[in-house]
């Protein structure tokens, strides 16, 4: 829902412009910490949200390469990508919630008793966003604490060994040299004096252990199938600190548990949801625009429903007798764009480092006028890509492996650390378009002296920003080319290049040294036996049920701690 951006004043109202200058506002220190609380907050999520929904682009080879029949690694792919038609269904839907909720507080006269099913199912619902959303603070904060490269105080770069418990001298690349221990204490810098003692640094080793490696879970139920995942003791707080914050806030009314629900469903959408691409989110965003304009500006439904019920469908901000509340639609909807505009940023990194290397292969295809087919042998340029390095996960090892006192980034730094560093200019555009867009709300609403529709600017703000920035940039190809449905995320394909050696027309897919231009994509898979993920999987599962004995199994649950899913060692 796209709540709009208001700001009652609680037992005041505003002055008459014969009566102050809309200046005033600027003087009043309790408006401008409410605003830049708000402003704060709003791009504060948006931003972090945007990083947590970083995966491998379509331009960037698998770190890994799969088994036949193998899924892809978890998270890899949304959960729900929008299509062109969700920008009519968006509106339609929203509408009808919006109304359905207009009606019901006008019928029931007592908002109180939509507040108490709202709030239980908005706790129940937000577990989840909740549990990624502490789990990833904590891993970030275990980061911090114990990270995996740490500069000393002499300057050099030291690499934790978590298996030998050692830390060891490396280059400025983390390459280690052989027995260069230095030290077996776990903790980093002028974090040392914690491990004094043996029996400290042993604790210390001991905890980064348990913080930092990964347990396979496995569930098998007969008649519905086998899952697995992977599980950190982050993951298990932040379920316990989940349901604590949703109980607490459905026996109480505390502003500041509403918010961090609504913190919660804005990070959990951000990693769920994808606009799939430019074009996609352009439509849905221009769509909910209108919609906003319509139930603020032409209806009653917008305004009563977002100042009656207190639920957490949108962060309220209060400072002393004033209070500001903006919808989570109006940090959602604008924010998954923002989202897949950073992650453009990282497939136009990789898209930098991919080479055409000459391959002298067979070539089948259609004579264009007998219609024979041809098989001939010609040397043709094959697209490599740069294998992905996640870049999530690392702020902690790049604030200890910067310079004079944090405040520099080297030169040089480990491969995992240096797959973090790429150019943003698409997600900075539109991070400044949305600032923009909640600076022209808040200036509108003190003109106005009533509820804006905030989607009113901050659209405007983010498409006019990201489409501008392609303009400028020669890019707007590239921008309606970009998707995330899949169909740009191919490997082995051989190309024709131009005479700068830029890709002009792909010519199919190269396999076991030949290019089949007559086979379709559809029946390649069948014509080479190869299975897909869910036959493989189902296949995997029917061979689960059996026991021993001639029996089968009925349930299964289990718990494993591998030796390789201790934390990845540094470069070497």
């Amino acid at each position: 829902m796209a709540d709009p951006v208001s700001a009652p004043l609680e037992g005041e109202t505003f002055p008459s412009p014969e009566e102050a200058s809309y200046l005033q506002y600027f003087h009043n220190y309790d408006f401008l910490l409410l605003e830049l609380q708000l402003i704060v907050s709003t791009l504060g999520i948006i931003w972090v949200g945007a990083h947590a929904s970083l995966r491998r682009p379509p331009s960037a080879a698998p770190s890994k390469k799969r088994k036949p029949g193998e899924e892809e690694d978890e998270g890899e792919n949304f959960s729900q990508g929008l299509e062109p038609s969700d920008a009519i269904l968006f509106p339609l839907m929203a509408a009808a919630v919006l109304v359905g909720l207009y009606y019901a507080i006008q019928w029931l006269k007592d908002p109180d008793i939509i507040n108490r099913f709202i709030r239980v199912y908005m706790s129940v619902v937000s577990v989840a966003s909740l549990v990624s959303l502490y789990s990833h603070t904590m891993d970030l904060a275990t980061r911090v604490m114990f990270p995996r490269f740490w500069r000393g105080r002499d300057g050099k770069l030291r690499a934790v060994d978590q298996r030998t418990r050692t830390v060891e001298l490396c280059d400025a690349v983390g390459n280690r040299a052989p027995d260069s221990t230095v030290s077996r204490n776990p903790f980093p810098g002028f974090l040392g004096f914690l491990g004094m003692s043996e029996k400290a640094r042993n604790i210390g080793w001991s905890v980064r252990d348990l913080l930092t490696r990964r347990w396979v879970v496995k569930l098998y139920v007969h008649g519905m199938g086998k899952e697995d995942g992977r599980v950190k003791f982050s993951h298990i707080l932040g379920f316990f600190g989940a349901v604590a914050t949703s109980i607490a806030y459905s026996y109480t009314s505390s502003t500041t548990l509403a918010n961090m629900l609504g913190y919660g469903m804005c990070y959990g959408s951000f990693q769920l949801i994808s606009p799939t691409d430019y074009l996609t989110g352009s439509m849905v965003l221009m769509s909910l625009f209108v919609y906003d304009i319509v139930m603020v500006f032409y209806t009653p439904y917008m305004v009563t429903v977002a100042t009656k019920l207190d639920a957490p469908i949108k962060l309220t901000f209060k400072v002393a007798e004033r209070s500001s509340i903006l919808g989570l639609g109006d940090i959602v909807i604008p924010g998954i764009v923002i989202a897949l505009a950073l992650r453009f940023d990282l497939y136009l990194h990789y898209m930098r480092k991919i080479k055409y290397e000459q391959t002298d292969l067979q070539l089948i295809e259609k004579d264009p006028s007998t219609g024979a087919v041809v098989t001939k042998s010609e040397f043709k340029h094959k697209e490599v890509k740069a294998k992905y390095v996640n870049v999530k996960g690392n702020w902690g090892d790049s604030l200890w492996v910067r310079e004079s006192l944090f405040l520099f980034r080297p030169k040089a730094m480990p491969p995992s650390l240096e797959a973090t560093v790429f150019r943003k200019t698409y997600f900075y555009a539109s991070m400044i378009g949305y600032l923009l867009g909640i600076i022209v709300t808040l200036l509108m609403l003190l003109v106005f002296k009533r509820g804006q529709p905030a989607l009113l600017y901050l659209v405007p703000g983010v498409l006019g920003s990201l489409w501008l920035t392609g303009l400028l940039r020669g890019e707007v190809l590239a921008m309606w080319k970009y998707t995330e449905d899949g169909s740009i995320d191919t490997i082995d394909v051989v190309v024709d290049l131009d005479g700068d050696g830029k890709p002009v027309k792909e010519i199919g897919k190269l396999k076991d040294g030949v290019v089949d231009t007559t086979k379709k994509d559809e029946d390649s898979k069948a014509k080479d036996g190869e299975k897909s993920p869910q036959e493989t999987k189902a296949e995997e599962d029917k061979h689960s049920e059996k026991g021993e004995k001639g029996g089968h199994k009925v349930f299964v649950f289990s718990v494993e701690a591998p030796e390789d899913e201790v934390e990845d060692l540094p470069d070497s």
